[in-house]
């Protein structure tokens, strides 16, 4: 696949090391000469130095013969008018980056993405918002990824000292806490991503990731020691996009509070917001959280634009013993020592708009494709090809890669099922696989 982005910031970079891993061209188009420079050491594609409006840029990074051509620099306007440029040069796809919302609202935007020449919009800091939005909906979980209009669903969670579950072999589980109907696919034990066998066990730190079958998640949950309470009273710090966003989708039914440093920024939300308690002050501030009841949250959501200052402010909240914190976290340096940092659950505003992009540009068999900051791996449905080598033998007879574990299988678009070695798939199943990233190409091929 012919794939052009112009920008490569953090999005767009990001963006470009992942579709490297496939069978993918990869061009991108930056104006900025040091940047342009970094991206050419570090990235796998080739880089085209000009502007994204600029015609003989375009031509020159052949934007026209683009499968995909994904306009992701800071500027609304700019990635509009480039992806309008890209169509009329033949690209097939565009996709644009907003921070504007009237444009991923279709009722208040007076044209349609097709009339301005853009297939898709992504909005990174509402994605970031419903990220958050279903990390609150289900407390107890690090991760949430929903599947099937939520008829699989993948999470994550920490395992303390006290759980009943140390040092038991995984082969064992069921046999001990029931037959479970779930699977654990991943655990992350400090920096490491290891994808189990039966041998292996858990032990106290560990963060692991399991798929179930949503109608079980308050059992499952419950038996890790996760049990559900009501979320109340939230605190949010930092009143930006992602702030407010995720305020308009809770204050309609929980007692929710913004701390925002800039001045005009408070007053600009005071007035948006219909009953969210809008704070001016610095979110860091010891004596500010405690007069504003910061021990008395049910949660605390960090998403300011600093990564430090998320850090920090989550830091303190976790040593008052908040019961519950969220920390948006985008420097890509932080990301393996989450859990050394002690942070609870983790977003990455880059990690999920390149997840969206991904999935609006899935290949055939592939459903639905998501990654997780600080995971060395990915989450991938794959719907299986009539004709595919997938189909019609058991499990324990398909050579499978090693670092590539079936979580579960969707079968009828309705019936979840934890697969086993004597499992068959049969055609059109959405099969959930948790792999390294670089196996999806060849796991693929047994899909087709």
């Amino acid at each position: 696949m012919n794939i052009s982005i112009a920008g490569a910031g953090n999005i767009g970079s990001l963006l470009a090391s992942k579709l490297a891993l496939g069978n993918n061209d990869i061009t991108i188009i930056e104006n900025c000469n040091d940047v342009a420079a970094y991206a050419s050491d570090h990235l796998d594609c080739m880089i085209a130095v000009g502007d994204a409006l600029d015609m003989e840029t375009m031509r020159r990074a052949e934007t026209g013969h683009a499968d995909i051509y994904a306009a992701l620099t800071q500027v609304d306007e700019v990635n509009i008018l480039s992806c309008q440029i890209a169509r009329k040069l033949g690209a097939k796809k565009t996709i644009a980056r907003v921070r504007n919302p009237q444009y991923i609202n279709s009722k208040k935007n007076i044209f349609s993405g097709e009339e301005i020449g853009v297939d898709f919009f992504i909005h990174p800091e509402y994605e970031t918002s419903q990220a958050i939005s279903r990390l609150i909906r289900q407390i107890g979980t690090s991760d949430i990824i929903e599947m099937d209009d939520g008829k699989i669903q993948f999470m994550g969670l920490y395992i303390d000292n006290r759980s009943k579950f140390l040092h038991i072999p995984l082969k064992d589980f069921n046999k001990q806490f029931g037959d479970l109907p779930m699977r654990i696919v991943a655990i992350k034990r400090r920096t490491r991503t290891v994808i189990p066998n039966g041998d292996d066990i858990l032990v106290a730190g560990d963060q692991i990731f399991f798929i179930c079958n949503p109608q079980y998640k308050e059992k499952i949950l419950n038996i890790f020691g996760k049990k559900d309470v009501a979320i109340d009273d939230i605190m949010i710090i930092g009143g930006g996009q992602i702030g407010k966003f995720t305020a308009q989708q809770l204050e309609k039914s929980m007692n929710v509070k913004i701390i925002e440093q800039n001045r005009e920024k408070a007053d600009k939300l005071a007035e948006e917001l219909d009953k969210a308690l809008i704070i001016h002050g610095d979110g860091s501030d010891l004596d500010l959280l405690h007069s504003e009841g910061l021990t008395d949250m049910d949660e605390v959501i960090t998403v300011t634009g600093d990564d430090e200052t998320n850090i920090i402010t989550t830091t303190i909240a976790r040593h008052l013993e908040v019961q519950r914190t969220i920390t948006l976290i985008n420097k890509n340096e932080y990301l393996p020592l989450i859990s050394a940092l002690n942070l609870e659950a983790v977003v990455s505003k880059h990690h999920l708009t390149v997840n969206a992009i991904r999935n609006f540009i899935r290949r055939e068999c592939i459903a639905q494709y998501s990654e997780l900051p600080g995971i060395d791996a990915s989450v991938v449905e794959f719907v299986a090809a009539p004709k595919s080598k997938i189909v019609g033998k058991p499990l324990k007879k398909i050579k499978f890669p090693k670092k590539a574990l079936i979580g579960a299988i969707l079968k009828n678009g309705k019936d979840v099922i934890i697969p086993r070695g004597d499992t068959q798939i049969t055609p059109e199943d959405r099969v959930v696989i948790f792999c390294d990233p670089e196996l999806v190409d060849s796991i693929e091929k047994l899909f087709k």
